[in-house]
């Protein structure tokens, strides 16, 4: 018998982890399609932008407001809504082409790829646990973090493909996505539940956010850094493909996917080879800014390079997954055990913050400066929060504070 439960919670993992990842492919299905929806709507960069942050504002809210209830009311409870809310967002982009719909798309998936993110990795660790009692939690965190990174460039190749090679570039890629959704549902509701909801059920109360107060001064830094890492990878995924089509010339679909799913591939490959929390941030911390430089180069350059942005991508996006990674460790470990979730809710927050806030502002500037010059400087605003931030952030890791001394914000 505890062998077939075993064997269940361990199917269970890769199912979850399955389910996991298709939903954060779907989050950048529309990556490498901004162009084309930029020509069929007839809307500018900055515009591009604002859809993007509708997403991002989805996640925050989803965060504070859903990520944290599959806690109190089961992982499956929350889960299954999540993924449904993403295939009634897929259906949204699919019927509802023009600029409200694709808001309103981006904002429903945001919500449902937060209540997600937060559920299906408290899911994974407690099958995992559940599978290997005993075994260390390295390669459940290592499979959510590289299932959660690198989801968005699968989602984002998949869909450069797919656009470039099927002759219905807005439709195909997400009725693909419809599909492996369906799967999800069907294979997440068959999952072992790992957290039994109490009878009654407790009443609801949205996410609380604690800092401890002797630690903000390093909160606050690796507030910085998730929002830095965030600010990085949201160029990837909404401004990328109109550099590489205008300044590189580059108008390729395939390569404007390929271009995101490196950078997101280099991020995951960083943060499975180092393996300690110092280590992410003394190699983020100048990684990035190279990376940066290299992006800021390659559309400088009298005959703009390709290749050099590639290899700056995959730098930067290497520097901001170990800066990532970093943060959030860093914040665990600061935090009580009992009030860790609600400091990561913080943390979460200045990250999703940072994806949206640095993109739109450089969607305003690309209104009133060339976009070379629009790059350089929100590179350079990236590189002085990098600098900024370093020294608290490399501080050696202090003891958790006593469940007493907290401060909620």
């Amino acid at each position: 018998m505890t062998t077939s439960i075993g064997r269940r919670h361990g199917l269970g993992f890769w199912a979850i982890a399955y389910a996991f990842l298709t939903v954060m492919a779907f989050s950048t299905v529309p990556t490498p399609l901004w162009s084309l929806y930029r020509e069929r709507n007839g809307i500018s960069e900055f515009v591009v932008t604002l859809v993007f942050a509708a997403y991002a504002v989805g996640v925050a809210v989803s965060l504070f407001l859903v990520g944290h209830l599959s806690d109190r009311y089961g992982r499956r409870r929350v889960m299954v809504p999540a993924l449904v809310a993403c295939i009634l967002a897929a259906v949204v982009f699919l019927v509802w082409p023009s600029l409200p719909g694709l808001v309103l798309a981006r904002l429903v998936s945001g919500i449902g790829i937060g209540a997600a993110t937060a559920t299906a990795t408290a899911w994974l660790a407690e099958l995992h646990s559940a599978h290997r009692p005993g075994a260390p939690a390295r390669h459940a965190q290592l499979v959510a973090t590289s299932v959660n990174i690198g989801g968005l460039g699968v989602g984002a190749l998949v869909s450069g493909m797919l656009a470039q090679w099927t002759g219905s570039p807005l439709t195909v890629p997400y009725e693909v996505l419809l599909v492996l959704l369906g799967v999800a549902v069907a294979i997440a509701l068959v999952t072992p539940e790992t957290r039994e909801a109490p009878v009654p059920l407790p009443p609801y109360r949205p996410q609380r956010v604690a800092v401890p107060p002797q630690q903000r001064g390093r909160f606050l830094a690796a507030a910085v850094g998730a929002a830095v890492s965030f600010s990085a990878f949201g160029l990837f995924t909404s401004l990328a493909p109109s550099f590489l089509a205008d300044e590189l010339h580059e108008p390729s679909l395939v390569v404007a996917g390929a271009v995101s799913f490196a950078v997101f591939g280099a991020a995951v490959f960083a943060q499975a080879v180092t393996r300690t929390t110092r280590g992410m941030l003394v190699a983020a911390v100048p990684i990035l800014p190279v990376g940066l430089v290299l992006l800021v180069v390659a559309v400088w350059l009298p005959a703009p390079s390709l290749a050099v942005f590639i290899a700056g991508g995959v730098l930067a996006g290497a520097g901001a997954g170990l800066m990532f990674r970093g943060a959030v460790n860093t914040v665990s470990a600061m935090a009580s055990p009992d009030r860790r979730a609600e400091a990561l809710a913080g943390l979460f927050l200045a990250a999703y913050i940072g994806l949206a806030g640095p993109v739109i502002g450089l969607g305003l500037l690309t209104l009133v400066i060339s976009q070379q010059a629009a790059l350089l400087v929100f590179s350079v605003l990236l590189a002085a929060a990098v600098a900024a931030a370093a020294p608290a952030l490399l501080q050696r890791s202090a003891a958790p504070p006593p469940v007493r001394e907290r401060a909620h914000v």
